[in-house]
């Protein structure tokens, strides 16, 4: 009776849908506030170049008569000598500068140094002004890289009252100046990417397979529009055939979850499907982690976090398209009745496939989803992105997510947009007629991994077997994104994607 009693306790709470912590509202508008030191704290933060051509009666009234012009022209020559932060006020006032250039590879923006060093200031005042040193095509990867700098998920008993209010005040200096729209649309990016930074962050016994799904259908019931919703959990996702996710979610308390959100604008003409693997947590299965790699694990659905921001996004900016969100949430765990090396399961697309390794589940979930995005959507373009496979860092790094597509413009348009938006991104190789074979079975269709095998790289093996899922077809436009370091910096969630 007490095991029961224990168990129904323990269901009751895990069904609960988490409720965040009171964090810093970030606000993003055009110019500058009226906020004045010491009151409210002076963030400056931009290009050298941009920095050093700024008068002092710009800032004049924000500096509260606390700072002379012979201060801050003395700053500015400091900061033309490359240094990256210098005080104004004590820690009241400070100026940040970046490097003017950067490698082809990077984002011209400079966007990842701004949110390293910004992150770095101690916050001493409840509202602070972050004025951000533009020039109108590096605003969208500034504003985001500000937005991952204050992360909405905590739970530290002692809160802290300062940073409470933060305004990303834009000084646009190349003449140009954003519309309302615009800044519309930029507020909408910071919300979302610092709602996938909190549901990445949230541990699995707060953010399980059940809330994360109440999380989605939140974020539809936000949104303006009509979105329409599929849901489908547990048994019944054995039931209509989806054998990927029900195989990996099956021996958890909570049960896997199929989530597909819809929006269809009038005169829409193509349809593009985004698709998260949403692992809420990963022990391995039976292949179990060690001890120090099981630690992190919740960051595993950190792809289904990054569509669901981006979808929001995108409806809010008021896409034209037809656009779905599919979710394809799970709990890796370990039972009797979890998936075995061995085992031989059928996916959605009915093809087989033999289990070599239980910790590959994230191509099993995201197969049942591209298919579906293909035969009953009926997508002309789609995305799929997962924190996918460890390998991806040593193949891409720490800031670029891997991604394998079956068309080159998509390839070349893709990079460009990471380096535009800051979310970067490297292609790895799209060679299913090479490397495919590496997932050969002598009992099934194929085998979830390589293992034992070295002739494919890890990252671009993963990828084929959920590609071939859609038969590797050129009839769909494929992108696939591997961020699995991309996703996290410093123990922290960045939202990506």
């Amino acid at each position: 009776i007490c095991m029961r009693l224990g168990l129904l306790l323990l269901v009751t709470r895990s069904s609960r849908q988490f409720s965040k912590a009171t964090m810093a509202t970030v606000t993003v508008r055009t110019g500058l506030t009226d906020q004045a030191i010491p009151t409210s704290q002076l963030v400056i933060v931009g290009k050298q170049a941009h920095l050093k051509k700024l008068p002092f009666a710009q800032f004049s009234s924000k500096f509260g008569g606390l700072v002379s012009s012979q201060m801050y022209e003395s700053a500015q020559g400091v900061v033309a000598g490359g240094a990256s932060t210098v005080s104004l006020y004590l820690n009241c006032a400070q100026i940040i500068s970046v490097g003017d250039q950067t490698s082809r590879h990077n984002a011209p923006s400079n966007c990842h140094s701004m949110s390293k060093h910004v992150k770095a200031v101690s916050l001493v005042t409840p509202k602070v002004s972050l004025v951000a040193v533009v020039d109108y095509p590096d605003v969208l990867a500034v504003v985001g890289a500000l937005a991952r700098c204050f992360p909405l998920y905590n739970r530290k008993t002692k809160q802290s009252h300062n940073g409470e209010h933060i305004s990303i005040e834009l000084l646009l200096v190349d003449g140009k100046t954003l519309s309302p729209k615009e800044v519309s649309v930029l507020q909408s990016l910071v919300d979302s990417i610092r709602l996938a930074g909190r549901l990445v962050d949230a541990p699995c016994n707060e953010l399980h397979s059940i809330a994360l799904m109440n999380e989605a259908l939140a974020v539809a019931d936000s949104l303006d529009v009509s979105i329409e919703r599929l849901v489908i959990k547990g048994e019944e996702l054995r039931e209509k055939g989806f054998g990927g996710i029900y195989s990996v979610g099956k021996a958890a308390l909570n049960p896997p979850v199929f989530v597909c959100l819809s929006y269809k604008p009038n005169g829409a003409k193509e349809t593009f499907a985004l698709v998260g693997k949403g692992i809420v947590y990963d022990t391995g299965g039976m292949q179990i982690k060690t001890k120090t790699m099981m630690p992190g694990m919740k960051r595993d659905m950190g792809g289904a976090a990054g569509v669901l921001g981006g979808f929001a996004t995108l409806v809010k900016a008021g896409f034209k398209q037809n656009l779905h969100c599919l979710l394809c949430i799970a709990e890796n765990m370990i039972a009797p009745i979890a998936n075995k090396p061995d085992d031989v399961i059928t996916l959605l697309s009915g093809k087989t496939v033999e289990i070599n390794n239980t910790d590959a589940e994230g191509r099993l979930v995201l197969a049942d989803g591209v298919y579906y995005a293909q035969t009953v959507l009926k997508a002309s373009v789609i995305i799929d992105m997962a924190t996918l496979t460890g390998a991806q860092s040593y193949a891409t790094g720490q800031k670029h997510a891997a991604l394998m597509t079956n068309k080159e413009r998509w390839e070349t348009s893709a990079c460009v947009a990471g380096r535009y938006s800051g979310d970067l991104v490297h292609p790895i190789p799209y060679c299913p007629d090479l490397y495919f074979p590496d997932l050969a079975s002598t009992l099934a269709d194929m085998k979830n991994s390589n293992l034992g095998k070295m002739t494919g790289p890890p990252s671009c093996i993963a990828g084929l077997f959920i590609g071939a899922h859609i038969n590797f077809t050129d009839d769909v436009d494929w992108l696939h994104f591997d961020m699995a370091a991309p996703s996290e910096a410093a123990e922290r969630a960045t939202g990506y994607g």
